[in-house]
């Protein structure tokens, strides 16, 4: 992990009218970490996301991503940036690899049909790259969707509850692909609503609440704000998600 922050944030606010949703955001994200956001619906964890990636523009406040100040170097962020909301923005009507090489072109990038080849092949989606993305499954096209946001290397990647939907083998093929991209040196802000994903995923957490910021550090930081746990030997039972996995799991070897 570097001390090298790749997100700075300062005092950050937004409000929209007479409701104010940010009220002095701090927050910072070392490079090539993951850091889940989370809070509760309207606690404006997707408001901080669309400031820094220069879709908003904050009332006041610093922000700045991979060195550059989303407020007066947007082009700079754009180029350092990528950005995978909820829900899989793939074209249905096309192939994976269609898809993969539209947006190598969009970028100007050179042999396209290569650069979507090598994608194919880092997400295991090269047997199925030739069938239109209609006929894909949900873990399949989100794994597309996050492809498709890494063409051109962006040092940083926003992910903005990127599992909302998915079954619970999609979301585990989600958070491999995340673990490996930040294996490689990306930096993640993922922000979402499941608390076992930033537990899987996060090298370090925030709460939103409010507006502000109420709890920053990594899980086991975080686990010491609470009165000291009590040892009890109980039974542990297996939970639904692990039944489901085991007998899909099962199925899938006969």
């Amino acid at each position: 992990m570097t001390t090298t922050s790749a997100i700075e944030i300062a005092g950050l606010t937004k409000s929209y009218g007479d409701s104010a949703v940010l009220r002095g955001v701090d927050l910072r994200v070392p490079a090539g970490t993951v850091l889940a956001l989370l809070g509760a619906n309207g606690a404006g964890k997707t408001t901080v996301v669309r400031i820094l990636s220069t879709l908003l523009r904050a009332d006041g406040g610093t922000a700045t991503v991979n060195g550059y100040d989303v407020a007066t170097q947007p082009g700079e962020v754009r180029g350092s940036i990528s950005l995978t909301g909820q829900f899989a923005a793939v074209d249905e009507v096309l192939t994976g690899r269609e898809n993969l090489v539209l947006i190598a072109e969009l970028r100007h990038l050179p042999d396209a049909g290569a650069v979507a080849d090598g994608l194919l092949a880092r997400f295991g989606l090269t047997e199925a790259a030739g069938r239109r993305v209609a006929t894909w499954s949900g873990g399949m096209r989100r794994r597309l969707d996050i492809a498709m946001s890494l063409i051109g290397d962006p040092p940083v990647l926003f992910l903005d509850e990127p599992t909302t939907g998915l079954d619970p083998q999609s979301r585990i093929e989600v958070w491999q692909t995340v673990r490996e991209l930040v294996g490689r040196g990306t930096t993640v802000l993922l922000t979402t609503q499941y608390l076992d994903e930033a537990e899987h995923l996060a090298d370090r957490i925030a709460i939103l609440r409010d507006g502000r910021i109420i709890a920053d550090g990594s899980l086991a930081e975080l686990k010491q704000l609470l009165p000291a746990a009590k040892v009890e030997y109980v039974e542990k039972q297996p939970t639904l998600e692990d039944v489901f996995l085991a007998v899909v799991g099962s199925a899938r070897d006969e």
